[in-house]
C-alpha cells in the first residue's frame, strides 16, 4: 500500500474545518493523536470518513465530526476499532480547496 493518499472530503459535517470537495494529503496509518483529522472506516457499510480523534478507549479510537447536525460519529456507532483507523491527515490544500470552492460558486450563478 503506498505511504501517502489524497482524500476528498464528502459531505458536511466536518465543517467549518472542512467543506465538501477539499482535498486531503492523506498518510495510510501514521502515529495518531487525540486532535488529529483520519480517515476511518465507520460500521455498517459507510464510505470511509473524515473524523477528529478524541481519544482512544479500550474498543478503540472515539472519533467526532466538528458539525454536529451533520453525519455519524462515535456518538452514534461507538468507538472504532484500531484496525479501522486508515489514515492521518497531513496537510490541507487550503489555496486550490479555496479556487475549487470560488469556481463551484461561480458554476452555480451562471446558470
Amino acid at each position: 500500500m503506498p505511504r501517502f493518499g489524497l482524500a476528498i472530503v464528502r459531505g458536511r459535517s466536518m465543517q467549518p474545518t472542512l467543506w465538501d470537495g477539499d482535498r486531503l494529503l492523506v498518510k495510510y496509518v501514521g502515529d495518531a493523536r487525540p486532535g488529529d483529522l483520519v480517515l476511518v472506516r465507520l460500521p455498517g457499510g459507510r464510505p470511509l470518513s473524515v473524523k477528529r480523534l478524541v481519544r482512544r478507549e479500550p474498543e478503540g479510537w472515539w472519533v467526532e465530526r466538528d458539525n454536529p447536525r451533520e453525519g455519524v460519529d462515535s456518538w452514534q456507532v461507538g468507538a472504532v476499532p484500531p484496525g479501522d483507523l486508515v489514515a492521518v491527515v497531513v496537510n490541507r490544500f487550503r489555496l486550490l480547496n479555496a479556487v475549487a470552492r470560488h469556481l463551484r460558486r461561480g458554476r452555480v450563478r451562471a446558470r
